[in-house]
């Protein structure tokens, strides 16, 4: 507990190279796999083929993909722009099939009668389908976000500061504190963002707090809104 007390300036700072690692990942990795998923939902035969791309991605060990990353895009082995986007790269071979069962799961009726009053594919899907997949894909940016927050502590063994620098320092050191002290911060820090993921989910899409009469409801207003 001492080591912990007198290093709490160096934890924060850790944690702030961590946050700076993790959140674009997680922003970028929703960004990317929207079209994608899109893609995969859209047309049958480009769904096997996205999908097992996006599969065998995330099957590439971590580490030897943020080592051979920057000899491809050009930039140094220790960069944070290496990991964000290895860890972009992890965020979207998670998010495009989650993105897909989502829109999968939108109730055919919905976007039938959509249709039938004239909305574009481009307006039926930003005002109909994507609110509607909207509680699947929160519950998938949910588990990407702590397996990003997880992930970035593998960038410490390359040298890149974050979290996992406390993991790699203190086993070299022999200071079982400041291995605990990386621990528990990674794991509040994965919760912290997932908690402001529920929040935001929350404020965003306040039907889900709803039962399920609640939301077949908001279904309902959302074919009156297209409708009108």
């Amino acid at each position: 507990m001492t080591w912990i007390w007198s290093n709490l300036d160096l934890i924060w700072d850790r944690t702030i190279d961590h946050l700076v690692l993790s959140v674009p990942s997680i922003f970028l990795s929703f960004v990317i796999a929207l079209p994608f998923g899109w893609l995969a939902h859209r047309y049958r035969t480009s769904r096997a083929v996205i999908l097992t791309t996006v599969g065998v991605l995330y099957a590439i060990p971590s580490l030897p993909l943020f080592i051979v990353l920057p000899f491809i895009v050009g930039t140094s082995i220790r960069s944070p722009l290496n990991l964000i986007i290895a860890l972009t790269l992890y965020g979207v071979a998670l998010m495009v099939r989650v993105v897909a069962d989502g829109l999968g799961s939108v109730d055919r009726d919905v976007q039938q009668s959509a249709t039938a009053v004239g909305f574009s594919g481009w307006t039926s899907f930003w005002q109909v389908e994507l609110p509607l997949a909207g509680p699947v894909l929160l519950a998938g940016l949910r588990v990407v976000a702590v397996s990003t927050v997880s992930l970035a502590t593998v960038g410490a063994v390359i040298g890149a500061q974050n979290l996992g620098s406390l993991f790699t320092d203190g086993f070299q050191r022999g200071i079982q504190a400041e291995i605990i002290a990386g621990i528990v911060a990674t794991v509040l820090l994965a919760l912290a963002l997932d908690a402001v993921l529920v929040l935001l989910g929350r404020l965003l899409m306040p039907w889900t707090r709803r039962s399920a009469s609640g939301a077949r409801t908001r279904r309902d207003a959302v074919v009156a809104g297209v409708a009108t």
